[in-house]
């Protein structure tokens, strides 16, 4: 555990951006149970999928752990970028709405660390966390907005406190981009809930499963896994992928299934709310897919995607392209596979898989092994161990 003295009573903010339940929460339920003694707890919807327009900004106020209001703000049917400016406008608000000063503030995303520093300019926050969950040089098509957002993300990682990012690489990129280190770079990367998954033994699971979880995106990759189901299901008739999300890309994939003739080996099950009950369902499967198309996808490059950590943490191996940072290590402590961005690579390799029930078995316990070293609980206590040595 973390030296409690550093958040114990303290007064604390968290902002953030929301499509599902994921890393604010966990920072949220870490906060409540080593004692702060005031949160706040703001969301604000991320509207990158089009269903969140209908959503609206909220906030929960909880006091020594217990959760005393919510709120539900007013909804605003306003342009894209309109709706960010409210979203810093309410986080503004409600902070200030709030009685007494707040000792942390924890702005996950540039434009909610953005307004943790005005915040920090009226004296009502201490210290400003900028958490830094997507990096990428290249945000916006538009390069107005673009240039906009990054001269945002620069004074956020200049004038916050501290800067926790989910891998090296966006440290690295962010000093590339302005020519100059900046101060108090910190790598603080996704975890996962370890301790409360219910992992299963290899006689429990789906062992001819493969699963995919997540937002429906081109660039992830699920169509390749469903281009390699012709394939394998002449050498595995019982083969089956299970995809739990929703998104854009959605049609095209349900398309494809039905052009390809494998309606029989590909399930929906859609949106799953209830991030316990994600966690559970993973742990059924045999193989998870992070199949990152490289020619689609400029994020994942600098980021440390949530759903490998979740598939791994559920004693899951997982295949993946060589995108993401933690790819080579996932390789390296043999819990996963790297493969190209090719059907027939892959459709090998899921044959070689689920035909080795010894290699089966060996890469399940290594995941177990690698993702324990990954629960939210030591992830955080490592990161508020690198804070408190600046305060020393």
């Amino acid at each position: 555990m973390i030296n409690k003295k550093l958040i114990e009573n303290g007064k604390v903010v968290i902002v953030f951006h929301e499509a599902t339940t994921g890393l604010a929460y966990d920072l949220r339920d870490y906060l409540l149970k080593n004692g702060v003694e005031k949160l706040l707890f703001i969301s604000h919807p991320l509207l990158y999928l089009k269903e969140n327009f209908k959503k609206t900004s909220r906030y929960e106020f909880y006091k020594k752990g217990k959760l005393i209001k919510t709120h539900n703000a007013f909804h605003w049917a306003l342009p894209e970028m309109f709706l960010y400016i409210k979203d810093c406008f309410y986080s503004i608000f409600w902070c200030l709405k709030m009685g007494g000063n707040f000792d942390y503030y924890f702005g996950i995303g540039n434009l909610n660390a953005f307004s943790g520093y005005v915040l920090k300019l009226f004296g009502k926050v201490d210290k400003v966390i900028y958490y830094v969950i997507d990096y990428v040089p290249e945000r916006f098509n538009n390069g107005l907005v673009n240039s906009i957002y990054h001269r945002i993300e620069k004074i956020c990682a200049e004038k916050s406190n501290w800067t926790w990012n989910l891998s090296p690489r966006m440290i690295e990129g962010r000093s590339k981009k302005w020519g100059k280190s900046f101060p108090n770079q910190m790598v603080v990367p996704h975890g996962v809930n370890f301790n409360r998954i219910k992992r299963l033994r290899i006689t429990e699971i789906n062992k001819n499963e493969i699963l995919y979880m997540g937002t429906l995106l081109e660039k992830q990759g699920i169509q390749l896994v469903i281009q390699a189901l012709t394939i394998v299901k002449k050498k595995i008739p019982e083969i089956k992928l299970t995809i739990i999300g929703k998104g854009p890309y959605e049609r095209e994939l349900k398309k494809l299934v039905d052009k390809l003739g494998v309606q029989n080996h590909v399930e929906f099950l859609g949106y799953i709310e209830d991030h316990k009950s994600v966690e559970n369902r993973i742990a059924k499967a045999a193989i998870t897919i992070a199949l990152y198309d490289k020619k689609r996808d400029q994020f994942t490059y600098y980021a440390d995607p949530g759903k490998i950590k979740n598939y791994l943490g559920a004693g899951i191996p997982v295949i993946m392209t060589d995108i993401p940072y933690v790819a080579k290590q996932v390789e390296k402590a043999k819990c996963g596979f790297i493969i190209s961005y090719n059907k027939l690579d892959l459709a090998k390799l899921l044959i070689k898989y689920f035909t080795d029930i010894n290699l089966m078995k060996t890469y399940r316990q290594n995941a177990v092994t690698f993702a324990k070293n990954y629960d939210w609980d030591l992830v955080f206590d490592r990161g508020f161990g690198e804070l408190k040595k600046t305060l020393s």
